[in-house]
This record gives C-alpha cells, sequence and structure tokens, in this order.
C-alpha cells in the first residue's frame, strides 16, 4: 500500500517537512550560537516538527554540542521534573551506559544519585533521589548540564517542549526563580523553551515581573506562506503518481487558512480519496471527511465552556465587532460588559480565540466551521 506524502498528529522533520527555511536557519544559528530562544504560536502550527528538523540538523552538523529534548506535558511534580532533567542530561553527555555511572559519581557532590539499568541499559536507565536532598540542592541539577560541558570541553543545546505545564506546580515561582538564577550564567547551555498555551507561555516570557523576561530571543511563528502550501501540495501529489492543479491545490490551504495541522490533514484525505487527478470534488469530500474526523474534540471543547461563553462564541462566529455593546450583550445573553471581559480573556488563554486590533477571532480554522454548522447550520461554501 502507497504511503501518504502528508503527516498530521506526529512532528515532521524530514518527509511532510515545508518551507520554514528562514525559521530553520534562525532557530539553528541561536542554539548554535549560544542565544536562548522562546518560541510561540498557536497550538499545531508546527512548532514541534521545526525544532525537531533543528536538533536534527545540529546532530548532522556539530559532533560537539550535545542535543537533548524534553516533553514536559506529562511531568507533575517539580522533584520529577529535575529526575528526568539529570538523566536525561547525564544519557546525553555520552552513548556509553558506563559512563553515566561515572557522570553520576563525579557530578554529583551535594546529591547522592540512586543509578540502576535493566537488561537493556541504553533504555532500562534511571536515575533518582531523595527528595528531602533535591529540595535543598535543586541548583546542583539544574547545573548539571554546564557542569559537563565544561569537563567534557564540548556544548548542550536543551529544547523543553509544553514549558508552560511547569506553571501548573504548587511552588512554581521559586522553582522558576531558581532555574533562571542558574541558566542565566551557563556559558556552554543553551536552552529552547515552547509550549502549546501561547497565552501562558508570553505571560511567562513577557511579563516584566517574572523572572523569565527577556530570558533570550522570542520567535513568534508565522503561518506558511500559501504560495509555498500549493507547491509542495503539487510536487506531494507527482512523487505518488497523481495528479492535482495549482487552483484545486490552492482550495486546500485556502479552506484551512494555512494552519500547518490542517493543511496536512486536508491535503492528506484529498490525496486518499484521488484516484488519478484530484478535483474539486476529492477536496469537499475530504473536507466532509476532517470535520467528521475532528467533531468529537469540538464537542468536548464546547461542553466544558459556560453558557455564557458559549453565547460569546457565538456572538464572535456572527462576527459582531462590539461584544460589550449593549445590543450585542441582550442578542446573546452574554450577562454584564464585566462577564464578556472575563469570557474573552478565558477564551483567550485556552486558545480558541485570538483577538487582533481589537477584534476577536477563531484560533482553529476547522472548529469555526463546526461551530457554525452546529449553531447555525451554516454550511461551507467552496469558491
Amino acid at each position: 500500500m502507497e504511503t501518504s506524502p502528508f503527516l498530521f498528529g506526529t512532528t515532521v522533520s524530514k518527509t511532510g517537512f515545508t518551507n520554514r527555511e528562514q525559521d530553520v536557519e534562525k532557530l539553528y544559528l541561536n542554539l548554535t550560537q549560544g542565544i536562548n530562544t522562546l518560541l510561540i504560536s498557536p497550538r499545531r502550527w508546527g512548532k514541534s516538527s521545526l525544532v525537531e528538523r533543528v536538533l536534527l540538523k545540529i546532530r548532522e552538523e556539530q559532533p560537539k554540542i550535545k542535543v537533548l529534548h524534553l516533553d514536559l506535558f506529562s511531568v507533575s511534580t517539580e522533584e520529577e521534573l529535575l529526575e528526568i532533567f539529570a538523566k536525561e542530561v547525564v544519557k546525553a553527555s555520552s552513548s556509553s551506559w558506563q559512563d553515566w555511572f561515572q557522570a553520576g559519581r563525579d557530578f554529583f557532590k551535594q546529591l547522592t544519585p540512586v543509578l540502576s539499568v535493566g537488561i537493556d541499559p541504553l533504555h532500562d536507565f534511571s536515575l533518582s533521589f531523595d527528595w528531602n536532598q533535591i529540595k535543598k540542592h535543586k541548583n546542583e541539577i539544574l547545573d548539571l548540564p554546564e557542569k559537563i560541558a565544561n569537563e567534557k570541553k564540548c556544548r548542550f543545546v536543551i529544547c523543553l517542549d509544553e514549558f508552560q505545564n511547569l506553571a501548573t506546580f504548587p511552588e512554581f515561582d521559586q522553582l522558576e526563580k531558581s532555574m533562571r538564577a542558574v541558566w542565566q550564567r551557563q556559558k556552554s547551555v543553551t536552552y529552547c523553551l515552547y509550549g502549546s498555551k501561547r497565552h501562558m507561555m508570553t505571560d511567562i516570557f513577557n511579563n516584566p515581573s517574572k523572572p523569565f523576561y527577556r530570558f533570550g530571543d522570542m520567535m513568534l511563528l508565522q503561518k506558511i506562506k500559501r504560495e509555498k502550501w500549493v507547491s509542495f501540495i503539487q510536487e506531494s501529489f507527482k512523487k505518488t503518481k497523481r495528479e492535482i492543479t495549482p487552483e484545486v491545490a490552492e482550495m486546500i490551504p485556502e479552506i484551512m487558512q494555512d494552519h500547518s495541522w490542517y493543511v496536512q490533514q486536508l491535503a492528506h484525505y484529498t490525496w486518499q480519496k484521488t484516484k488519478k487527478k484530484a478535483t474539486k470534488k476529492e477536496v469537499e469530500a475530504a473536507f466532509s471527511e476532517l470535520i467528521h474526523a475532528n467533531s468529537p474534540l469540538y464537542l468536548r471543547e464546547v461542553e466544558g465552556l459556560s453558557v455564557t461563553q458559549l453565547n460569546l462564541l457565538k456572538a464572535i462566529a456572527k462576527n459582531e465587532a462590539k461584544l460589550s455593546s449593549v445590543k450585542t450583550i441582550q442578542t446573546y445573553r452574554l450577562g454584564t460588559s464585566a462577564n464578556v471581559i472575563k469570557n474573552k480573556s478565558v477564551l483567550l488563554k485556552a486558545d480558541i480565540i485570538d483577538e487582533a486590533k481589537g477584534k476577536a477571532s477563531f484560533l482553529d480554522p476547522a472548529f469555526e466551521f463546526w461551530f457554525k454548522k452546529q449553531y447555525f447550520g451554516e454550511q461551507c461554501v467552496f469558491k
């Protein structure tokens, strides 16, 4: 069976990676030249794929740089974070498990790590500490990559995904101060911090009262240009002995407003439905499949909203410009102007809507189509 050239639901670093040449070059130069980088964009715009692509490039071209990537999505405590951080730094420093044990003995002076390996040392390696020790000497773990780098005459690039999840820790304020205090002094370690909750990330890095304010270069990821999508879709169809005209190919990013995840998903469904040449008919059928496939996610999204939040979303869907006006409040039963401000803030923080030049809009184009059909019976009209 032929493999689809379009990927979604996973990171894309080689096959399926398109455009972002400038973003790749900037992030690569930042990380290899010692500039901490804060990467911010809405969900599913391709942050993780960009970082993975750059880390792959660093591994291939910079053998003296030790690369470490941590996904903090499932990390739930400060203790767990520090143990994982220490373990992965040690593992990244060498490919030999014997060296890992030596590092555990050499680089911890105030902490006593417990190290063990299983049948497969490369995959069954564990490192843990006594929690009472960690609370007193967490800085020794935070400074571990700098110590190892200085000893081994190398450098580290450490990328932390879903960084905003740390803000849910009970004592995050103290941890945040400790991380900033230690990391800003390091000369041989460069950090890339990013996450999927844009407003939380922005508050952490762009708030003058927070420790990580101006910690590094802030990259605001933009959408891939439409002409790049069109050429990518056409080339991908051609490689798999299918055909799609520029006009039909352009329908896909146009419908999905150049949203990376959805362009890949709609292109994939269109490709699946095409035997030889894709037409508008295949794109329309693929779009219906996409909305149907994502419906459970959208239903869960609205079920988590209060009545007034849902009503505010209806007003936004109807392009109401003045959400706090008496007429809009009465028409959509939004409560009070204070309710509008509060609920808009909730929707913004949840990355359900965006606001530019005083106008609120949906961030997720497919969710917007589903919402309008669900609550107003509107159908998508294709050009």
